[in-house]
């Protein structure tokens, strides 16, 4: 059965997920849809959704819009019975997240968060390390220069829900406390610099430091264990494990095989299997990024 799938919004991630859908087996792409997007593309492009979903019969819609308009396109597609895959985060806030979530259910359509990371190959790698140790703490950065793309939120919602996500996926606990301390530095409205540390089940604590003040990209998870501490590199899909602690502060280094692929693929591929077959793929839910959105505001 071929899934026939649009994609709403045309910006670089839609982009993205229009290069990258046309290589998933069983997804067939029916039309695309953004307001000024240039039409150049392969497929037809609509300018209003309206008119895209009047005229064409779609299984799935991809919406990769800017994160305010998530909420109007969602309900939108929902009332034509329509599956979602909603780039992160599933809303603005927490109520537009949990309306999205309630109409869902009234109709029981699929719908997954594109949470990207959980798909990284080196995270698949770092779950299957740690899988049956004991976690002490988990750190992660991600930074770097701020992104013209971004006008309409600031990092805790444009990239701290990405390692939140992270942070509850890699150990599965949940968070009991949180402090977050953020700055607007550059940033004409938004918060663009910020640490966030966590309690967490387990006596395991957390934190991610985040920011778009930076003149590269680093995006890195380090998780202590009492066996061994690993640093996962998300960009080079590269894991190093140190272990064997000796009294004179030597240790063991070692590369751990990661076997290479596209994060994307592999989450687009899982969603379209998922209206398939209805196998849960580890996607995050629609009520995993509410609890993420309800972290960091």
């Amino acid at each position: 059965m071929m899934i026939k799938v649009a994609i709403v919004g045309m910006g670089v991630m839609g982009q993205n997920h229009y290069r990258v859908l046309q290589k998933i087996q069983g997804a067939k792409i029916v039309g695309l849809c953004d307001p000024i997007a240039d039409d150049n593309f392969a497929h037809k492009l609509y300018k209003e959704l309206d008119d895209m979903l009047g005229a064409i019969t779609i299984d799935a819609v991809i919406i990769a819009t800017p994160t305010f308009l998530h909420k109007e396109v969602a309900l939108k597609c929902i009332d034509k019975g329509i599956h979602l895959f909603i780039e992160k985060p599933v809303a603005s806030n927490v109520a537009d997240g949990k309306e999205i979530l309630k109409e869902l259910d009234k109709k029981g359509l699929k719908a997954v968060v594109g949470h990207i990371e959980r798909f990284n190959s080196v995270v698949q790698a770092l779950k299957e390390e740690i899988k049956d140790k004991e976690i002490y703490s988990i750190n992660i950065t991600r930074i770097g220069p701020i992104p013209p793309r971004i006008a309409d939120v600031g990092i805790l919602t444009d990239l701290a829900v990405h390692d939140i996500d992270l942070i509850r996926f890699i150990t599965q606990k949940s968070i009991l406390n949180k402090s977050i301390f953020k700055s607007k530095k550059i940033h004409n409205h938004h918060e663009d610099n910020a640490i966030l540390s966590f309690a967490m089940d387990d006596d395991i604590v957390a934190s991610i430091t985040t920011n778009w003040l930076t003149p590269f990209k680093k995006r890195t998870v380090e998780v202590a264990c009492k066996e061994a501490y690993y640093e996962a590199n998300l960009m080079s899909q590269e894991l190093l494990e140190y272990s064997n602690f000796k009294a004179d502060n030597s240790f063991v280094m070692r590369n751990c095989f990661v076997k290479k692929r596209e994060p994307l693929y592999d989450e687009l591929d899982s969603f379209i299997e998922y209206i398939r077959t209805g196998h849960k793929p580890i996607s995050a839910t629609i009520e995993d990024s509410i609890e993420t959105l309800q972290t960091v505001q």
